[in-house]
């Protein structure tokens, strides 16, 4: 496997854009300080006495405009699982652990939580927290929230995150004990995960009787709350001022959907934003050369790849799918678009997250053996296939260019189709494709997550599986992965899944591309996460002159 350089390097880039990387800490006290979580939650008196001076600090504020490549997909955590979406929902809806700056788990609405039995974890909650409609937050409401995303009547894209757990018991008001089927290692970072965002049970029984869509009607317990959802234009979020880490800085958090790269890049230049998302490699130097503007690029837990239907002729043979495989030149895209932003991937895992092996066997760029497999495989002429990729992405569409080319050489005609994002999504979920371009992120940092639900059989569609793999093989391995304790043994056996699933070839994986985005000088105190989220709740706007509202 080839790697390439990068511009910054680390698991995630903290910045204070000043100039100042943020310092981190290793003490989980000093952890929840740095993220608001320090005396105003610990002492209610004080909080309540100084409320009012922190208000009038907090109101000066401001409106933080970011630009972003693509709309939210629906508000409910229970809902659509892409990072659009979650861009949203993290600044809405808390959860009982999160991950910090360094992908560790560090508790959020619980104080603290233990694994007390094999198969039996005890969550302790947080006291005097409210949801954005004013309801208290308490263990009923953790009930409400796991029974509702596990339930098969509401058929959540995300149940296959918290299948494992038989029960969720209330133990008193601030006390919860999560039962799961069998020991379920990486629990803890399921429930980091945007599915884990806590809900107002209250809101729930307001959605059952019709009272409510909690696609669009969000109430969580987080720092913002949804002022205004334009549809297609816009999400506006206002300051929850009885947020129980302390109200944050900024007045409202407005993401702006810009198509456009280049008209992101230019909102930066001209201060009508102050975060432009999802930067183009060939970008970044521009963004450098810019006066109040800062490049972040940061590793990331992410792999692009081609998914290719495996349901549907011809890709239902492996040795065309390792044909196609075989065929194209990965370093032609790293180097010619990425520009050394990431590294190639051979297979499912990005090498930060549990359970990655260094020795696995990729399939290697070999167009000769290519065109030979396709002629044994009876497609001496080639064939004809469609490749989907977003439509406002453009690096994706280079990277469909260059496949394009690549697989012409072997016979292999390639038309490109762009879609929409949301209609992408329900074409592939429903199977009706040939190829797509997607990526993944494995925003929990565990093999689990990044491989159960792009290859387990019961996974088809919309949960991940959208190449319709089936191998029994991997499906017993993966289960034996999620329900072993042992770091080794889990180790050996998604080393085990990872080339039987290379073998396959039931995909193309492309790169573990970073995440790159244009931050102005004037936002401080803002975490750019690995699994691509902005954490706002730190952010201030110092020496502001941007104004929005200008693309």
């Amino acid at each position: 496997m080839k790697k390439f350089k990068r511009k910054l390097v680390g698991g995630v880039l903290v910045l204070s854009l000043s100039g100042v990387l943020a310092a981190c800490t290793d003490d989980p006290q000093d952890a929840d300080e740095d993220n608001g979580e320090g005396d105003a939650a610990e002492n209610g008196e004080d909080a309540e006495e100084d409320g009012d001076e922190d208000e009038a600090e907090a109101g000066e504020g401001g409106d933080l405009i970011l630009a972003m490549g693509s709309d939210a997909v629906d508000l409910d955590p229970h809902g659509s699982n892409d990072t659009s979406s979650t861009h949203v929902r993290y600044q809405i809806y808390d959860k009982l652990v999160d991950f910090d700056e360094n992908m560790d788990i560090q508790p959020e609405l619980a104080e603290g939580y233990e694994q007390i039995e094999d198969d039996t974890w005890e969550f302790n909650l947080k006291e005097d927290v409210t949801f954005h409609d004013g309801e208290p937050f308490d263990a009923e409401d953790v009930v409400a929230t796991l029974e509702r995303v596990t339930d098969p009547d509401f058929a959540s894209e995300k149940a296959f995150l918290y299948e494992m757990i038989e029960d969720v018991e209330a133990v008193d008001d601030n006390t919860v004990h999560i039962t799961t089927d069998y020991p379920f290692a990486p629990l803890d970072a399921h429930l980091a995960h945007d599915g884990g965002g806590m809900m107002s049970a209250a809101a729930i029984e307001e959605e059952e009787d019709g009272e409510r869509n909690l696609d669009t009607e969000p109430v969580g317990t987080g720092p913002f709350e949804l002022e205004n959802w334009d549809q297609g234009n816009e999400v506006v979020l206002t300051r929850y001022d009885e947020y129980h880490g302390g109200a944050v800085s900024l007045d409202s958090a407005t993401f702006q959907v810009v198509d456009e790269q280049l008209t992101r890049t230019s909102m930066l230049d001209n201060n009508e934003a102050h975060i432009a998302d999802d930067i183009e490699p060939t970008q970044m130097d521009q963004l450098e050369n810019m006066d109040g503007v800062n490049a972040s690029s940061v590793e990331s837990v992410r792999m692009d790849y081609i998914g290719m239907n495996n349901e549907s002729e011809p890709f239902d043979d492996r040795d065309v799918r390792r044909a196609l495989n075989m065929a194209v030149d990965k370093d032609t895209i790293i180097e010619g678009i990425f520009e050394g932003y990431g590294e190639e991937a051979i297979g499912a895992l990005n090498p930060l997250v549990f359970g990655y092996s260094d020795d696995l066997e990729p399939i290697e760029y070999d167009p000769d053996e290519a065109q030979s497999l396709l002629e044994d495989a009876g497609y001496e002429d080639g064939f004809e296939a469609t490749l989907l990729v977003e439509d406002v992405d453009q690096v994706n569409l280079q990277i469909a260019e260059i496949i394009q080319d690549d697989l012409q050489d072997i016979g292999v005609d390639i038309s490109i189709e762009q879609q929409e994002w949301g209609a992408l999504l329900d074409t592939t979920a429903e199977g009706e494709f040939d190829m797509v371009m997607l990526g993944w992120t494995t925003v929990t940092g565990d093999a689990d997550y990044a491989m159960y639900p792009l290859f387990h059989s019961d996974n088809h569609g919309a949960p991940g599986n959208r190449t319709f793999y089936d191998n029994e093989e991997v499906d017993d391995l993966l289960i034996d992965g999620r329900q072993a304790s042992d770091d080794e043994e889990r180790i050996e056996i998604y080393t085990e899944a990872q080339q039987t699933i290379i073998d396959d070839a039931t995909m193309l994986p492309l790169i573990h591309d970073d995440f790159r985005a244009g931050i102005s000088d004037s936002v401080e105190g803002i975490i750019h996460k690995s699994d691509a989220i902005f954490d706002l709740r730190e952010v201030e706007l110092v020496d502001d002159d941007v104004e929005g509202d200008g693309y």
